[in-house]
C-alpha cells in the first residue's frame, strides 16, 4: 500500500527556517571489541617484531641515531653557548674518518663535529667566519672536488635549520632520536618505501634513480660520532655497488675539470672567512684525508693537486696536512674508495692529531698519551671462506 505522503510533500528544514534539526543516531551492534583490539595489538607487534628482527639480521642496530639538518643545528648551537676548542666542518671523509674516541685519548680534547656528507664545507666555514663566538681552532676537511664548487650540496638546510628550526620540526628530530636509541628499523635508509625505490634497475625507465644513490653507508652515534658502516667492509654487493655509484656520473668525483672562475672564487671567498676567523682570536687548518687510487685518478683529472690544494692553502695563508704528506696515513684501508674502515679512521686521527700538535698551540698531546699507530693496526681481518658462503647463502 502507498504512503498517503510523497517524498515531495515531506517538510524540510527549508520549511522550518530556524528550527534545530534532530541527529539520525545510528545504533552500534555489539560486538566482541576487546577481543579485537587484543588481536590488532598483538598481530602489530609480532609485524613489528618480525621488521625489526629482519633489520638486525642486516646489521642494523639501535643507538644509530642518523643524521641531519635538526642534529647538525643541535651541535652547531654549542657554540653560541659555550666555548668550543676545536670544530670540525667538511664532508663525508673527515666526518667518517674522525674518531672522536681516539682525538680525545691524545688531548683530552673531543671536538665539535660539524661536517656534513655530500656537501660543500665553504658555506659552513663563512658561517662561522661571520659568528663572533667561535674563537677556537677550526678543522676543514676537504676533497677538492667536493669544496671547488658553486653549491652547498647534499645538505644545504642544515644552515637554514639552524637559524629557522620550527617547533615541530625541534619536536619530531628528538623524539625520532630517543625512539632509535631502542629500534633499528626507524633507520631512514632501510624504511620500507627507501627499500622498494631501491629495487633493480631497469624496474622504471629513470635516470639517476634511487638504485644509482649511495645506500647506507655510515653510523652515527651521540655527538654525531659517525664512521663508516662496518656492512660495507664484509659485503661485497653493498660495498660494489657505493663504488660504482662513486664512480658513475654525475657524481662531483667524475666530471669536467673544475672551471677557472670556481677555482678563483673558491680561493678569494675562503681567504676572506680564513681572515674572519682570525680576527676574533680563532684558527684555521686544512685537512686532506685519502681516497683510493681508482677514484683519486678522477679527482686529479679535475682538480690537479697545484690549482686546489697548493693554490688553497697560498692564496688563505693557511697550514695543512696533506693524506699524502705523511706516511702514517699511507697504506690505510679504503673499503669503497672513499671512506676509511673504522679501524683506518682510528690510524689516520692518530697521525692527523699528531700533526696538528706540531703546527698549532692550540693542540696539546696528553703526557700519557698512547703510542702512534700505523696502518699494521687496522689491517683487515683474516677472510674465513666458510663464513663466506653462509653469508652468501
Amino acid at each position: 500500500m502507498r504512503s498517503s505522503t510523497s517524498s515531495s510533500e515531506r517538510p524540510t528544514a527549508a520549511d522550518r527556517p530556524g528550527v534545530a534539526q534532530p541527529v539520525p543516531l545510528r545504533p552500534i551492534p555489539p560486538k566482541p571489541w576487546g577481543a579485537m583490539f587484543a588481536v590488532v595489538f598483538a598481530l602489530t607487534l609480532v609485524f613489528t617484531g618480525l621488521w625489526e628482527w629482519q633489520m638486525r639480521v642486516r646489521d642494523l642496530a639501535p643507538g644509530d641515531l642518523g643524521d641531519g639538518p635538526s642534529a647538525w643545528a643541535e651541535r652547531r648551537r654549542r657554540i653560541d653557548t659555550e666555548h668550543v676548542q676545536v670544530a670540525i666542518v667538511g664532508d663525508s671523509r673527515i666526518l667518517f674518518d674522525t674518531d672522536f674516541n681516539r682525538f680525545e685519548a691524545l688531548t683530552g680534547i673531543r671536538p665539535l663535529q660539524l661536517a656534513l656528507p655530500g656537501t660543500n664545507a665553504r658555506p659552513f666555514l663563512e658561517d662561522l667566519a661571520d659568528d663572533p663566538h667561535f674563537n677556537g681552532l677550526l678543522i676543514v676537511g676537504i676533497s677538492e672536488v667536493s669544496y671547488f664548487r658553486e653549491g652547498t650540496g647534499l645538505m644545504k638546510d642544515a644552515l637554514t635549520r639552524f637559524h629557522h628550526e620550527s617547533p615541530s620540526q625541534r619536536v619530531s628530530f628528538l623524539l625520532h632520536r630517543e625512539l632509535t636509541r631502542f629500534v633499528a628499523f626507524l633507520d631512514d635508509d632501510y624504511r620500507l618505501s627507501t627499500l622498494v625505490a631501491r629495487l633493480d634497475p631497469g624496474l622504471r625507465a629513470v635516470e639517476d634513480g634511487p638504485y644509482d644513490d649511495v645506500w647506507k653507508i655510515s653510523t652515527t652515534t651521540d655527538d654525531r660520532y659517525t664512521w663508516l658502516w662496518p656492512r660495507i667492509e664484509r659485503d661485497a654487493r653493498l660495498r660494489a655497488h657505493a663504488r660504482a655509484v662513486w664512480l658513475h656520473p654525475p657524481t662531483s668525483f667524475v666530471g669536467k675539470p673544475v672551471a677557472a672562475s670556481v677555482i678563483a672564487m673558491t680561493l678569494n671567498k675562503t681567504r676572506i672567512a680564513v681572515a674572519k676567523i682570525r680576527a676574533h682570536g680563532g684558527e684555521v687548518i686544512f685537512v686532506r684525508p685519502p681516497s683510493a687510487p681508482e677514484l683519486r685518478r678522477h679527482e686529479d683529472e679535475r682538480l690537479p693537486r697545484a690549482r686546489g690544494w697548493n693554490a688553497l692553502l697560498a692564496a688563505a695563508k693557511v697550514q695543512g696536512i696533506h693524506a699524502d704528506d705523511v706516511p702514517a696515513m699511507k697504506g690505510l684501508l679504503i673499503p669503497e674508495y672513499s671512506h676509511l674502515s673504522r679501524g683506518c679512521a682510528a690510524v689516520f686521527t692518530d697521525a692527523y692529531v699528531r700533526q696538528l700538535a706540531q703546527l698549532t698551540p692550540r693542540i696539546r698531546l696528553l703526557p700519557g698519551a698512547p703510542p702512534p699507530l700505523s696502518s699494521r693496526d687496522c689491517a683487515p681481518a683474516p677472510v674465513n671462506p666458510k663464513a663466506q658462503i653462509a653469508e652468501r647463502q
